[in-house]
C-alpha cells in the first residue's frame, strides 16, 4: 500500500493543488492529512473541499480545534489568532461540522495519524527533538505513525533490537529513507502551506508499506497568487512575506 501524507495545509490552496497534482503520479492508495486544513491562508473552504474530495484519513490540528471553539484562542499569537477569526467567518456550517467531528487520533492497522504528540494528544504538544520523539512513540502502536504541526520535516526512528531512548533522527528539507529493519517510526512529513525550515517549497510525504520507502518530497508553487489573496482578504501581511522565507 502506497499512502500519500499531507501535512499542515493552512488555507493554502495553490500549495495544496500543487502537491496534490505532483502526488496524483505517485499511484496512491490511501491519502493521509495530519491536520490544520485551515488557518493563516485565505483559501479555507476550497482546501477543506479538495481534502474531503481526496478522502484523506484526517485528524484534528489545533488551528481547526480553535476555529470550531473546541481550543481556546488565547494560546495562539495575535497573527494566528486573527487568522483563526477571520476563518470562522468564512467558513459555512457543513465545514465547521466537518472540522468539529475530526478527532484526534486515527489509529489505522498500518499508521497512526495525530497532528503533534501522540502523548496526550489533546495538549497538541510539539515533536521538535528527540525528547519529544521519545515521549510521542512511548505510546504508539503501529509501526508508522504520521504527524505535522511543527512544520519541520523529520524521520524518528527505533531500529529493530534498540532501546528507544536511541532513536535515530533525520532531519533534512527533503529525506528518503528505507525503514524496514526498525520496528517503530515517526515522520513528521513538514508544512504544505507554510513551511518552516528555510525552504519555501510545498512539502508532502510517501510511504510505501511493501517496499518501507519513507519519503518527504518538495515541490514548487504560485507563492505570489498566495500572497495576494492573503493581503486582499486583510489577513496580517506577516502571513504572506513568511511564505517567501519558508519560516
Amino acid at each position: 500500500m502506497r499512502i500519500g501524507i499531507l501535512g499542515d495545509v493552512h488555507s493554502n490552496l495553490e500549495a495544496l493543488q500543487a502537491v496534490v497534482d505532483k502526488m496524483r503520479s505517485e499511484e496512491i492508495d490511501n491519502w493521509v492529512q495530519v491536520g490544520d486544513i485551515v488557518g493563516y491562508g485565505a483559501d479555507p473552504r476550497p482546501c477543506l473541499a479538495l481534502v474531503q474530495e481526496l478522502d484523506c484519513t484526517v485528524c484534528i490540528g489545533n488551528h481547526d480545534a480553535a476555529v470550531v471553539g473546541i481550543l481556546d484562542t488565547e494560546y495562539f499569537n495575535t497573527y494566528a489568532r486573527a487568522a483563526i477569526e477571520w476563518t470562522r467567518g468564512q467558513l459555512e456550517q457543513e465545514d465547521m461540522d466537518y472540522l468539529r467531528n475530526l478527532p484526534l487520533l486515527v489509529e489505522h492497522s498500518e499508521f497512526t495519524v495525530v497532528h503533534g504528540s501522540q502523548y496526550k494528544p489533546e495538549q497538541f504538544g510539539y515533536v521538535l527533538s528527540k525528547v519529544e520523539a521519545v515521549e510521542s512513540m512511548r505510546v504508539q502502536r503501529t509501526k508508522m505513525a504520521f504527524v505535522g504541526h511543527s512544520h519541520v520535516p523529520a524521520l524518528y526512528m527505533q531500529r529493530e533490537g534498540t532501546e528507544l531512548a536511541d532513536i535515530e533522527v533525520l532531519y533534512d528539507s527533503e529525506i528518503d529513507a528505507r525503514i524496514t529493519s526498525f520496528t517503530r517510526v515517526l515522520m513528521n512529513v513538514g508544512s504544505v502551506g507554510q513551511p518552516r525550515d528555510e525552504d519555501k517549497r510545498a512539502a508532502y510525504g510517501i510511504y510505501d508499506t511493501a517496499t518501507g520507502e519513507a519519503r518527504i518530497s518538495r515541490v514548487s508553487y504560485d507563492i505570489e497568487t498566495t500572497q495576494k489573496k492573503i493581503r486582499a482578504a486583510g489577513l496580517p501581511s506577516v502571513l504572506a512575506d513568511r511564505l517567501s522565507l519558508g519560516v
